[in-house]
């Protein structure tokens, strides 16, 4: 019996389901591409970070291994094995059957061999004039001819024969060509053959057409695509001195020239030649990953869609919370109450402007907000640079540790401080992942906080496609937390008063989510009824896991919804038997993390920035909350149970990780996005509506 699944191989099994939305056919057809894109992205990055990870435990000696349990030889093995499965069906997707359905709506993805006349004309002029300062052709002598390959970077690999050749005279037979994807676009549109047909050549092709440019003395036998992935963690020793910003910033000019972790090469190319790569760049047969002709293709979140909207997704526009949107002071509307957002069904709006209001705001003295990602564009940052201007006492923490963004939040850094905000970055040994703000206002005299507390950053971007709830409040028993976290960040001295009402990393977080299950199985024990009710992004803490096997046992029901990671094994007999599990991939990415507990009929809600994985368990500050307006409490609940029927776009959980869509009797088909976004709706309407501000 399989109690744990790697958490590797679950996350395979994750990008799995992101793969399936594209051979969906009830998804339209540019938002397949998008998913391919978003399959191809996400497996970049997991070979760039935890491939590279195991490749590195691989490489090292038996005394280090002894403290892992695990063998990284055979999980290299078996991600290689399963991702060689995928890549063929996404092959099998893209050219089989999306590059066909593209060809019925007009949009045909041509061959370089299938040009007409005028169109050869187009690309030879698209070479001379854009292709060729770019593509940096190297001729491969023997082995002793090393081009260094960019991460991420698309090359040609070319099998060439000199037109001059003899036997006694050898000469080159290999040669690289770069694919200038960083610089121009991926899909080149050609002129028309016919007026209502649009054709795209890839720029690859553009490429191999042109070879016989740039090599004028071979003929070109084979082209082949290639990629190599590089490791891309950044390697900080977080010892407690020296310049942590400083080490990272170092460390950011070494991502792009790591070891690499994988090399993405056409399945069609010969044996020979592959070894010969192989030898060239130093690359290991666990390094190696067959794909398609083309690679890269989170380019396709670019592809040019042509105004043809009904191969989209249908607008489900944001709905707007008019008691704090059209309302003076969004302060006086959350003195009187708490309030809940739930992005994207619910627009931004609000959250901008409880930062706007307070910039403005005469009576507000002090606002201080956590960053993890923040937008390129951001009003949230322009608001809490104007409140600087208009003499607020303005402090954010940054976690520049939060990886890919590094270089990002360090010149968000660099501005807030000109601008005279207090920054305070990132501390030794963890990262900060809560998501708060604080907002200090005077009235009548007295001093009085209000609180946001979400579980996703404040990022006006990823507000339009990822879930997240958010939470306004004054509540006492919650912004003096809050306040108490955000002291321990810019003091670094533990808090002299223990959190009762908030759970938070390094200091309660897990003991608090352990102690509510077992309330929960000793409750089972008593007889009483017992459930839990979990949503997350990934679930992989093995203590926590055990707990939830022993509440199972006990006979408390468990409902989780994973969006990714999931190591535990749900309906094992005599283990996990009470446990049900599915995820849900959908047009939105699923974000929030809600943990609600029956409590013996006095059930709890918890919305918190922390999944169960034992980084954010044990080496973050995350934040877990509780809902205590139970109007609130409910929305919640409602909103979880309409995604607990989902018959559309869930998928069950268990230990063969083979992602069968969960089918329900009912003849009513329930999507559980779309069903949501019209549950708010309905709700929002009914709230009488302000007059708006003249």
């Amino acid at each position: 019996m399989t109690k744990l699944i790697h958490r590797d191989i679950s996350w395979l099994s994750f990008n799995h389901r992101v793969l399936q939305e594209a051979k969906d056919i009830s998804v339209p057809l540019l938002e397949r591409l998008k998913f391919l894109a978003i399959y191809s992205s996400n497996l970049d990055e997991f070979f760039r970070i935890r491939v590279a990870n195991h490749r590195n435990l691989a490489r090292t000696n038996k005394s280090t291994l002894k403290d892992i349990d695990y063998s990284p030889i055979q999980i290299l093995k078996e991600i290689q094995k399963i991702s060689n499965q995928h890549q063929k069906e996404f092959s099998r997707i893209y050219e089989k059957v999306l590059i066909p359905e593209l060809k019925k709506t007009g949009i045909q993805i041509v061959s370089w061999k299938n040009l007409d006349k005028e169109q050869v004309e187009f690309v030879d002029t698209y070479f001379k004039e854009s292709l060729l300062p770019f593509v940096q052709p190297v001729l491969l002598v023997g082995k002793k001819i090393k081009p260094f390959l960019n991460n991420g970077a698309l090359y040609l690999a070319l099998h060439l024969q000199s037109k001059e050749h003899t036997e006694s005279a050898p000469v080159p037979e290999y040669a690289i060509v770069k694919i200038p994807s960083d610089h121009l676009s991926r899909f080149l549109e050609l002129p028309a053959q016919k007026p209502d047909v649009r054709q795209i050549l890839m720029l690859d092709d553009a490429v191999r057409y042109s070879v016989r440019l740039i090599f004028p003395g071979y003929n070109i036998m084979d082209t082949y695509s290639i990629k190599l992935t590089r490791d891309a963690e950044l390697y900080i020793d977080d010892e407690y001195s020296g310049d942590l910003l400083l080490k990272i910033k170092k460390s950011l000019d070494k991502r792009n020239v790591g070891i690499a972790s994988r090399l993405a090469y056409d399945r069609s190319m010969p044996k020979h030649f592959l070894q010969y790569l192989m030898q060239v760049f130093e690359i290991e047969e666990f390094d190696l990953l067959p794909e398609g002709r083309y690679h890269n293709n989170a380019d396709f979140f670019k592809f040019p869609s042509y105004n043809l909207n009904f191969l989209k997704d249908p607008e489900l526009p944001p709905i707007h919370i008019s008691e704090l949107e059209y309302t003076e002071s969004i302060f006086s509307k959350i003195r009187e109450k708490d309030y809940l957002v739930y992005m994207p069904y619910h627009s931004y709006e609000s959250v901008i402007k409880f930062f706007e209001d307070a910039a403005d705001d005469p009576d507000v003295s002090h606002i201080k907000i956590i960053q993890y990602r923040v937008a390129r564009i951001s009003r949230i940052m322009q608001a809490i640079q104007k409140a600087v201007k208009n003499g607020k006492h303005v402090s954010t923490f940054i976690e520049v540790k939060a990886r890919f963004d590094e270089e990002a939040n360090l010149k968000w850094g660099e501005e807030l401080e000109k601008s005279g905000v207090t920054v305070y970055y990132s501390m030794p040994g963890f990262k900060v992942h809560s998501k708060l703000a604080l907002v200090r206002r005077l009235e009548d005299g007295k001093p009085n906080l209000y609180a946001y507390l979400g579980t996703g950053n404040f990022h006006e971007d990823t507000a339009k496609t990822y879930s997240d709830f958010g939470l306004f409040t004054s509540d006492k028993k919650i912004v003096n937390e809050v306040a108490r976290v955000f002291n321990y960040l810019e003091t670094k001295q533990r808090p002299h008063q223990p959190f009762e009402y908030l759970g938070v990393g390094l200091f309660n977080l897990k003991e608090k989510f352990i102690s509510l299950i077992k309330r929960e199985t000793e409750n089972a024990r008593k007889g009483k009824k017992a459930r839990l009710i979990l949503k997350m992004n990934s679930l992989q803490d093995e203590e926590i896991i055990q707990y939830l096997y022993e509440a199972s046992q006990a006979g408390v029901k468990i409902k989780l919804i994973v969006r990714g990671i999931c190591c535990l094994v749900p309906g094992q007999k005599n283990l996990s038997e009470n446990i049900e599990a599915i995820s849900i991939i959908d047009r939105f990415l699923e974000h929030a993390r809600v943990f609600i507990f029956h409590n013996d009929g006095n059930s709890e809600v918890y919305l918190s920035s922390a999944d169960w994985m034992t980084r954010n368990l044990h080496f973050r500050v995350e934040t877990l909350f509780p809902v205590l307006d139970k109007d609130l409490a409910k929305v919640i609940t409602d909103c979880i149970q309409i995604q607990l029927n989902d018959n559309v776009k869930a998928r069950i959980l268990n230990a063969k990780m083979n992602n069968k869509y969960r089918k329900n009797n009912e003849e009513i088909a329930v999507r559980s996005q779309t069903e949501t976004y019209y549950y708010i709706k309905r709700r929002e309407e009914k709230i009488p509506k302000p007059e708006p501000i003249i």
